[in-house]
């Protein structure tokens, strides 16, 4: 059995990590290469890398940020942001991304997830993918895009088995009505695009405690869970979330 990984998430802005709620009302966490350094050392499977205000604000992902946590860790970095082309990526990677994820841009234009699988191998692209609850979609769930603002009209779970289609290596479902609640992960949300695609799924969004962690790791189907309250102000360590899953059966990486 592959061993379900445990991925601390920092969400930047400004060159500072931040949190929210729903992607509103940031607070100030802390320098991302001294957390970065501190997650690794509790056990961190990997770390993601997520520059919010990138796309947002229409300029590429902070690449000296990418460079100063790449360099600080031997974990693999998934980042996120700001990636509108191949050459976009090329120089993330070449900062030391081990993977990307691209939202708005990979449905803007969707042939940047073929184009960029082919380039540089399925592996290292993930599709990020903000969901928000649409009685009026299919599947009952949205795709959204520019940090959570801009509904696009799409079926979650349609695109969810497009990006797979166009060579995805990956889905990081976000759900844009969980985001920071800290009430839980939409379970239903993540289960359906796991059972839909059979791409390696990280469940993301609304992670309260360690229970919430094992929902979507066994409920949800989910292969990883991405956490960043929980951790960013100590409710939990990294070595506890994992002891815990452990308990319950869960096959993970002590």
């Amino acid at each position: 059995m592959l061993a379900k990984r445990i991925i601390p998430c920092l969400d930047i802005k400004d060159g500072r990590v931040v949190k929210g709620v729903r992607f509103q009302d940031l607070s100030d966490v802390g320098d991302p290469v001294e957390i970065a350094a501190l997650y690794e050392k509790e056990g961190a499977d990997e770390l993601a890398f997520l520059d919010i205000g990138a796309t947002v604000e229409k300029r590429k992902t902070l690449l000296p940020w990418v460079k100063k946590v790449a360099g600080r860790i031997s974990i693999p970095l998934t980042v996120g942001g700001g990636m509108g082309s191949l050459e976009d990526i090329a120089r993330v990677l070449e900062a030391g991304a081990s993977k990307i994820a691209i939202n708005t841009a990979a449905v803007r234009n969707p042939d940047l997830i073929r184009e960029a699988s082919q380039k540089f191998g399925k592996e290292k692209i993930m599709v990020a993918i903000d969901t928000r609850r649409n009685p009026a979609m299919p599947s009952g769930y949205e795709v959204v895009i520019e940090g959570g603002k801009t509904p696009t009209g799409k079926d979650a779970i349609a695109w969810a088995k497009e990006v797979r289609d166009l060579g995805a290596g990956g889905i990081l479902p976000t759900s844009i009505d969980a985001d920071g609640t800290k009430k839980g992960y939409d379970i239903d949300s993540i289960r359906l695009i796991a059972e839909a695609t059979d791409l390696p799924v990280i469940a993301s969004g609304g992670a309260g405690n360690l229970e919430h962690l094992y929902q979507a790791l066994t409920k949800g189907k989910a292969d990883a869970v991405l956490a960043a309250s929980i951790f960013h102000f100590k409710e939990y360590t990294i070595r506890e979330a994992k002891e815990y899953l452990k308990k319950k059966g869960v096959a993970v990486r002590l």
